[in-house]
């Protein structure tokens, strides 16, 4: 027993020396609010499943990109959810859903990522997807790392490879990206 009591302290004190500090739901709120990115991003209490969820709804792909990959038209979200109302620790990867709207499925057969970051390649790889003939909507869901999405959001021109498609994050995307990681960032404590 007097062996047990200080291997048991000794794990404590390593473990309280450097936790994370929970960011809640009203912090996340002011923090969009001082941002202004009201418009873009949002978070919601569900007190039935005692979850809650950030979400970043971004704005749409040029035109002129959709139309030449035989699109009506592209955007994305990026988003976390998580339990109860407080966030307890950064998250390791966040979700990121393309909402593809085209008259016939573009993205059935390849659905693969790959962004392409100042000379580095990032392989993100095959995502889930999902359609839903009668509304032209296609949905294709992947897990980035947040150390992937911190390298796409510092750079000021980042292109990907969605299946056969190459697009082009705009800048008010790759801030969407910066504002997410940044609310989502809950600091540890020494």
């Amino acid at each position: 027993m007097k062996m047990i009591i200080p291997a048991l302290l000794s794990i404590l004190i390593i473990a309280s020396s450097a936790f994370s500090q929970a960011k809640s739901n009203d912090s996340v709120a002011r923090q969009i609010s001082v941002l202004k990115a009201e418009k873009t991003i949002t978070i919601e209490y569900d007190q039935s499943g005692n979850t809650s969820k950030l979400l970043a709804v971004a704005e749409n792909f040029s035109n002129y990109e959709a139309k030449r990959s035989g699109l009506i038209a592209m955007n994305f979200a990026a988003g976390i959810i998580y339990p109860g109302n407080a966030l307890q620790k950064s998250p390791e990867r966040i979700l990121v859903t393309f909402w593809v709207i085209s008259k016939k499925p573009r993205f059935a057969e390849s659905h693969d990522l790959r962004i392409f970051v100042g000379q580095e390649v990032l392989v993100i790889g095959n995502g889930r997807y999902s359609a839903r003939a009668r509304e032209n909507m296609e949905y294709l869901n992947f897990e980035i790392s947040r150390e992937h999405l911190a390298a796409i959001a510092i750079e000021s021109n980042v292109r990907f490879v969605l299946g056969d498609n190459e697009f082009t994050f705009t800048r008010e995307h790759l801030k969407t990206f910066a504002d997410i990681l940044m609310i989502s960032d809950v600091p540890t404590v020494k």
